[in-house]
């Protein structure tokens, strides 16, 4: 054992042990059944994996494409999903639903996404800045969940800018109002998913909140940065978003490397290539074989990172239209190549900072509780 596992206390969110503790961060689009199913082949049964972010309204109008959104494998426990959502009543009343008919074992309150169509409704990472109404939404969730044990938690940002942080004021409120751990993604909404994340904000939030789990998320790319991570800033475990997109098998290096256990060596390009085809499999079970390849288009890039794969073979590959195709084109791969070092780096949509949008009025009054209009419209987020 290592002296940083033998000097925590185990990871538990509610009645869940969380071992190793480590948790797939819900990424919109990404983190459908397939990809957790793929995710927890590599990874402990016993970590978290998030799905997508849905839409408290759409699951109390009972949207069928919501419903197909929230489907978990027959295995998959704990069941985990995050809501997005800005009025109290309807986050309320979409626990209620979700409870009560065995939806979920966990839920996780998305106030984490910066992306404009969000935030310009008051939600994501524009919400914590209003503390009374994320007091309010805080209670009415976790009074609908408490009866039957669910676990509530929250993911939140630092703040919307850096003259706006509000993390501290956010995970106490959590805190106070029964959320059994917050998570912190270590930028601002200004920021999005560009430059570094400051991890020491991490540190100054584990003070601050002390009798439920903090877990760290941001700029965690390779197991050593996850162990670098809960050393520097003695949090309880951690989310792990971009960095797993086209690697699934980092799940098995965290698990490792959070054991004292050797790494793995990454895979060659022709397990590469068989991971790729199993998560496309996984698609078409859940989707049918049309979607699934639209679907699985957008990972080609991520698996084949620092690979020798030549343009045209990628270009085939980033517009493959059925499984036949694909294994055609996987069959053209070198399968010796081996894995590349320079493909540990940052993966994923990274961007520039830039001013978030909110509703008019927005930074007036933290304390205003006040539902901004149509908030809760949306059906799909970022």
């Amino acid at each position: 054992m290592t002296t940083l596992e033998t000097s925590r206390t185990a990871l538990r969110i509610g009645p869940y042990p969380v071992d190793p503790p480590v948790v797939l961060a819900p990424m919109a689009g990404i983190t459908n059944v397939a990809f957790r199913t793929l995710c927890r082949e590599f990874g402990s049964s016993t970590s978290i994996y998030v799905c997508e972010m849905i839409t408290a309204r759409a699951i109390v109008e009972r949207n069928e494409k919501t419903l197909h959104m929230m489907a978990f494998g027959p295995d998959e426990s704990p069941r985990s999903m995050q809501l997005y959502g800005v009025d109290p009543k309807t986050l309320g009343e979409a626990v209620r639903i979700i409870v009560g008919e065995g939806m979920a074992d966990h839920i996780d309150l998305n106030l984490g996404c910066p992306v404009p169509k969000v935030t310009r409704l008051g939600g994501g990472a524009a919400l914590p800045y209003k503390r009374q109404l994320f007091r309010d939404i805080m209670r009415a969730m976790v009074s609908a969940a408490e009866p039957a044990g669910v676990p509530v938690t929250v993911k939140f940002r630092i703040g919307i800018d850096d003259d706006h942080l509000t993390y501290l004021d956010t995970g106490r409120i959590a805190e106070a109002e029964g959320a059994k751990a917050v998570a912190l993604h270590a930028r601002t909404a200004a920021q999005r998913y560009s430059g570094e994340a400051d991890w020491t904000a991490i540190a100054r939030l584990k003070e601050a909140v002390t009798s439920i789990p903090v877990l760290g998320n941001g700029d965690i790319f390779s197991a050593g940065d996850a162990v670098r991570m809960m050393a520097e800033t003695g949090c309880d475990g951690v989310v792990v978003g971009r960095g797993c997109l086209g690697r699934p098998w980092l799940f098995g290096e965290l698990e490792a490397a959070l054991r004292g256990q050797p790494i793995p060596a990454g895979p060659n390009l022709g397990r590469v290539g068989e991971i790729l085809f199993r998560h496309t499999q996984l698609l078409v079970e859940h989707d049918g074989e049309d979607k699934a390849m639209r679907d699985i288009r957008k990972h080609m890039a991520w698996y084949l990172m620092g690979f020798p794969v030549g343009s045209e073979l990628r270009r085939r590959f980033a517009t493959v239209g059925s499984l036949t195709e694909l294994a055609d084109l996987i069959g053209q791969l070198d399968p010796e190549a081996p894995f590349p070092k320079d493909a540990e780096g940052p993966r994923g949509r990274q961007g520039s900072p830039g001013k978030v949008t909110l509703p008019e009025g927005w930074l007036d009054d933290p304390d205003d509780p006040t539902v901004p209009c149509a908030a809760d419209v949306m059906h799909s987020g970022g």
